[in-house]
């Protein structure tokens, strides 16, 4: 399932993360990739280790613990520190498939990646090129969105950046581990929790049938999730 997921971080926050960002040391991107990946990456990164990149990262990561629509949709059980890259004068990321597990250097942190999020940090209007290409079951779906808005998708999808032709762009990436590793079932229980949510609204959450059907969905959940 490739789902986006809009004002992730308000225009004040990505105003106050590019005026960070913009005056950081960047280094080459390659510092974080697999061996497949190297060979196709063209870009660059703040360092893992950079306050900056932290200081983001927690901003980033205290918002999708309030996005009940990333919830929803990620059922997320551990979330890998996010990291953050820039496209320009040509630069782009060949097609390729994402690690099966991360690890953050230097802790016992690792996670299995079930499924990649970008968190656009650039507007649309301010670079030619770099569109995130995602190949699925409906052949290739282009991805370039306003700046705090996030697109979340399986990793197991084969991806590239088209290269950046004019301006910069600006992301943070990162994945996570979810309590659901199958996508059909992950996808199954969004479009039902999103289904009970709207019956709620339309009938109320005491309505009997909005009642049976949650119950249905933390089976579901029982059924499916480690935690």
């Amino acid at each position: 399932m490739l789902i986006s997921i809009p004002n992730v971080l308000s225009k004040a926050q990505v105003a106050e993360c590019r005026q960070l960002m913009d005056v950081a040391e960047w280094v080459d991107g390659n510092v974080t990739s697999g061996h497949q990946s190297a060979l196709a990456k063209n870009n660059m990164q703040l360092p893992e280790s950079s306050p900056v990149a932290r200081q983001i990262g927690d901003l980033i990561q205290d918002a999708l613990g309030q996005n009940l629509l990333f919830i929803s949709a990620a059922l997320p059980l551990k979330v890998f520190p996010p990291l953050f890259n820039r496209y320009l004068g040509g630069q782009g990321f060949g097609k390729h498939v994402d690690n099966a597990i991360r690890h953050l250097r230097g802790t016992n942190f690792r996670i299995r990646s079930d499924l990649s999020a970008t968190l656009f940090l650039s507007e649309p209007d301010d670079y030619d090129g770099g569109e995130l290409t995602i190949e699925d079951v409906y052949g290739e779906q282009k991805v370039k969105l306003p700046a705090g808005h996030m697109v979340l998708y399986p990793s197991t999808s084969l991806h590239h950046v088209t290269p950046v032709t004019r301006g910069a762009r600006v992301c943070s990436f990162f994945w996570l581990q979810s309590m659901v590793r199958d996508d059909g079932q992950r996808t199954l229980l969004y479009q039902l929790d999103r289904s009970i949510q709207q019956l709620g609204i339309d009938r109320g959450h005491q309505d009997a049938e909005v009642i049976s059907l949650t119950g249905v969905y933390h089976n579901l959940l029982r059924r499916w999730a480690d935690s």
